[in-house]
């Protein structure tokens, strides 16, 4: 069961091949994301990570691991800090905010740490159902 206070943490990085995979699913092949000597001449002199790909480690985490199987996602908020980049160590920290046990509800933040500066990327809130996790 999950409670108020609740920290869970997921350490990750992602790789060019997955951010190239991400780009072919979405169809987002912005230059920016997949191509080094185009991203050489913006303000990150290297491919950024799409956002959303970054954000999604939240429901990789929230449907798999916390608070697990039969998470339903019911809403998410994002804000884009800083970019990512491949190759970089990453973590996830949700930490649950609310319960409301009688609608097996939970609202959860939701950051997104770049590990080597210690700086937040991603911040937001998400709010899920689970029937049996949070009760």
């Amino acid at each position: 069961m999950i409670e108020a206070g609740q920290i869970y943490k997921y350490s990750f990085t992602f790789t060019q091949q997955e951010v190239d995979e991400f780009a072919r699913v979405t169809g987002d092949n912005n230059p920016l994301h997949l191509d080094a000597h185009y991203a050489a001449n913006t303000p990150f002199k290297k491919p950024i990570i799409h956002g959303f790909l970054g954000g999604s480690v939240f429901s990789k985490i929230l449907g798999t691991k916390f608070p697990g199987e039969g998470t339903v996602y019911l809403k998410q908020n994002m804000e884009f800090l800083r970019p990512m980049f491949v190759e970089t160590p990453y973590e996830a920290i949700l930490e649950v905010k609310e319960v409301e046990k009688e609608k097996n509800k939970a609202l959860i933040q939701t950051n997104i740490i770049d590990v080597s500066a210690q700086k937040i990327v991603v911040r937001g809130e998400a709010s899920v159902m689970n029937k049996e996790k949070i009760q």
